[in-house]
């Protein structure tokens, strides 16, 4: 078995998915043609088979982060534009909807169209992709997402400002964009605000999930070859706990989405709380794994070095103490309180 089941009814070809994003060896121009091909079947969060969305995120992630930190933002705009009622263009897509203090990319309506202006941080692969769903400023002081032809003139890379050692391959500097033409997708504020905004969050935490898998088998296949001690153990042990927890938060978030339960803040607060866990269990299991392991394979092992590298950056989606303290403000806020 290679494919990561958290026990959805659908059938997917899992053994199928991790073969082929284990073969990629962690080449962006492959997980494109990948994602394009797994965008034709993979279904949609809230459509009855959100979990098996989530199987597909995290068996790619298992084999591959790379593959999924390109695969996934294809599936979320495919699932954006679906949820907005807009008809998804052939092509590979990214979301590009971060901020960054310092950088700003304005939306103006001039001349019977929308154009965008400014510079959008955090574009991974923005010169590798067909389009774009990117979020910009409106002049009444709103955001709004737009759909985006990256092949325009007017779309330039900043080069050189990507150094990171993890998901190295995912260039994810910023675009400096001049007068790009943008077609609306949804309202003002209606990205942040729909529910498929925290579905889509709970969606990157499956390939969190899949990362920490990936890192769980490797520590297995060591306690195969040379019998563990009781601290040898006591790592799968622990592993294990972590995994569970994860898979159990995943599962009943799934449920919940396809049964109405994830709407609005109470969908917000959900995506918070899993999100969470998800990331406690894959640093959790980063550190049993370098202790369980030593530094053997993090010198030796191009794969797990990778793996380990790739996942460090990917969990960092996560803003850790701010996004429990939002949580904590959201929870504070209910009357009467959650527990």
């Amino acid at each position: 078995m290679t494919g990561v089941f958290l026990g959805a009814a659908d059938a997917l070809d899992l053994d199928g998915l991790y073969r082929e994003a284990h073969a990629a060896g962690g080449s962006p121009d492959e997980a494109l043609v990948l994602a394009g091909r797994v965008g034709l079947f993979a279904p949609q969060p809230g459509s009855g088979s959100t979990l098996a969305l989530w199987e597909c995120l995290a068996t790619l992630a298992t084999a591959d982060l790379t593959v999924a930190r390109v695969v996934e933002p294809h599936l979320d705009a495919l699932a954006i534009l679906a949820e907005a009622g807009v008809p998804a263009p052939e092509g590979t897509w990214g979301v590009f909807a971060a901020e960054s203090p310092g950088t700003r990319l304005q939306a103006e309506y001039d001349d019977g169209g929308w154009v965008l202006s400014g510079r959008k941080p955090w574009c991974s692969l923005g010169t590798r992709l067909d389009r774009a769903l990117i979020t910009a400023h409106v002049p009444t002081g709103g955001r709004r997402a737009f759909a985006v032809d990256l092949s325009h003139d007017g779309v330039r890379p900043v080069a050189g400002t990507w150094v990171s050692r993890g998901l190295a391959a995912v260039d994810s500097g910023p675009l400096d964009l001049l007068r790009v033409p943008a077609e609306p997708v949804g309202e003002e504020n209606w990205y942040l605000t729909r529910d498929g905004f925290a579905w889509g969050g709970m969606g990157v935490a499956a390939c969190w999930y899949g990362g920490a898998v990936g890192l769980a088998r490797r520590v297995m296949a060591t306690a195969r070859v040379r019998e563990p001690d009781q601290i040898g153990l006591m790592h799968l042990g622990t592993i294990d706990v972590a995994l569970h927890r994860a898979a159990a938060v995943l599962k009943d978030a799934a449920r919940a989405v396809d049964h109405g339960e994830a709407k609005g803040k109470e969908g917000a607060r959900l995506a918070a709380r899993v999100r969470s866990v998800v990331v406690q269990s894959a640093e959790e299991i980063l550190s049993v794994a370098a202790h369980a392991m030593g530094p053997g394979p993090l010198v030796y092992d191009e794969e797990h070095a990778r793996r380990v590298a790739d996942l460090q950056v990917y969990i960092r989606q996560h803003h850790a103490e701010r996004d429990s303290a939002s949580l904590g403000a959201a929870v504070l806020s209910l009357d009467p309180p959650p527990w």
